[in-house]
């Protein structure tokens, strides 16, 4: 694995070589996750797509670090060390938390830059316009374990062992505390285009609530609907890289998967 070096190195994770002229797709992990969970999307679009994983602090090499607990905290380091790699173009993908961290960090190089993503891919969250406040962050453990349980995608071993809950609770809690007391600042929407995936049977997002992105894009909208629930991505991992793929091909065609589905 190499990295970028000094700050920003502490923020990006980058599992497979690519070509200097791949399309590169910078990944926003869901609230617990971490960069190691695109380990496999970047072992089947590799090399074809380089995909830069953001590692958020508090969790695997970076777990001696505070944790932040805000959405635009996470937003703002992850800008800035993003700003360090973007002298060529990219795109951002985020699931479910990561949708909206991926969305506030568009945001701000729209703001502050004269770049910005090429395209934003949002996975199993409803648009910020719809943001619900939440309490589950204030749950006891076993209250709060239940709905990790609900929601699916974290390794049942992190949840039976103790030592190992001990050290996944304070990173999900703090996730689910940012998502759950996010706001939406009005402001004007993003100029790049917007990717929507979700599962038919999300309990979170359901396939109305993701429509509603089209309020934050100027450049359209294209919603894709997969089997599954809110970790519908686990087992639709294939579909959804030939659909990143495709969206990548309409901005600058010659991308190729071929091979890559079984990987």
């Amino acid at each position: 694995m190499s990295s970028a070096p000094d700050e920003p190195s502490r923020w990006i994770r980058r599992f497979h070589p690519a070509p200097e002229d791949a399309p590169r797709m910078i990944c926003f992990p869901h609230a617990g996750g971490s960069a190691s969970y695109y380990f496999p999307m970047s072992k089947s679009l590799s090399p074809q797509v380089e995909i830069l994983a953001v590692q958020y602090p508090g969790r695997q090499d970076r777990r001696s670090e505070p944790l932040l607990d805000s959405i635009g905290g996470l937003a703002d380091g992850v800008f800035e060390a993003l700003r360090s790699w973007s002298g060529r173009p990219f795109v951002f993908f985020g699931h479910s938390m990561g949708a909206l961290v991926a969305y506030e960090v568009a945001r701000r190089f729209q703001e502050r830059t004269s770049t910005g993503p090429r395209c934003l891919f949002v996975s199993g969250r409803r648009a910020p316009s719809l943001h619900r406040p939440g309490t589950v962050h204030l749950r006891d453990d076993p209250g709060f374990v239940a709905d990790l349980v609900r929601l699916g995608g974290t390794d049942q071993r992190f949840l039976q062992d103790q030592e190992l809950l001990e050290l996944t609770l304070p990173v999900a809690r703090s996730d689910y505390k940012a998502v759950e007391t996010y706001s939406h600042a009005s402001g004007p929407p993003l100029e790049c285009p917007i990717t929507a995936f979700v599962g038919d049977r999300d309990p979170e997002a359901s396939v109305e609530d993701v429509k509603a992105w089209s309020e934050h894009t100027a450049g359209g909208l294209d919603l894709q609907v997969f089997p599954g629930g809110h970790f519908y991505l686990d087992a639709c991992r294939a579909e959804v890289a030939g659909a990143v793929v495709e969206a990548l091909n309409e901005q600058a065609p010659a991308v190729s998967v071929e091979g890559s589905a079984g990987r």
